[in-house]
């Protein structure tokens, strides 16, 4: 990303930069703390260089999450989860760049950008529903989805099914 081929009356083309064997750096640091049968928190920090193209997970070069979720042992629903996390992600300069000049990522690109960290605030309900079945319910408010001021905020909702065998 970090040098892009742009020519005056076209937009950027990552693809031209392609080279097998890049290697794309980074590093994370995740802390977790549990106390006994009742609450768990945890703080996430990750950063990767963003001048490689992405080519799976997200495109995302530097991020910030916290959260928490208790069990439902005051509701006596030991097995229950009820969690919160707030996450902050943001993009590179040349990434920045690139997708302002009309570049198209792995997941972004739209023509433009007017670049804003994406946040995001996720809840949730993890039920027990029978012998290795559960069950969840949540959702996520999105401000600035795909890093663009022009986007959102977006609200999501989600419902899931877990089943151990």
């Amino acid at each position: 990303i970090g040098a892009f081929t742009r020519r005056a009356d076209a937009t950027p083309d990552i693809e031209a930069h392609r080279r097998v064997g890049r290697v794309k750096r980074g590093a994370g640091l995740n802390l977790e703390y549990a106390w006994p049968s009742t609450l768990r928190v945890f703080g996430r920090v990750g950063w990767n260089g963003g001048d490689t193209e992405s080519y799976a997970y997200t495109e995302v070069h530097s991020t910030a999450a916290a959260g928490g979720d208790i069990t439902g042992v005051r509701w006596r629903r030991p097995s229950d989860r009820l969690g919160v996390a707030f996450v902050s992600n943001g993009l590179s300069a040349a990434h920045r760049e690139y997708l302002r000049l009309g570049g198209v990522g792995f997941l972004l690109g739209d023509g433009t950008l007017r670049y804003g960290r994406e946040t995001i605030l996720e809840t949730y309900y993890n039920a027990h529903l029978w012998r290795g079945v559960y069950g969840a319910a949540g959702g996520s408010w999105i401000g600035r989805p795909g890093y663009n001021r022009d986007r959102g905020p977006v609200t999501v909702g989600t419902i899931r099914l877990h089943v151990d065998f």
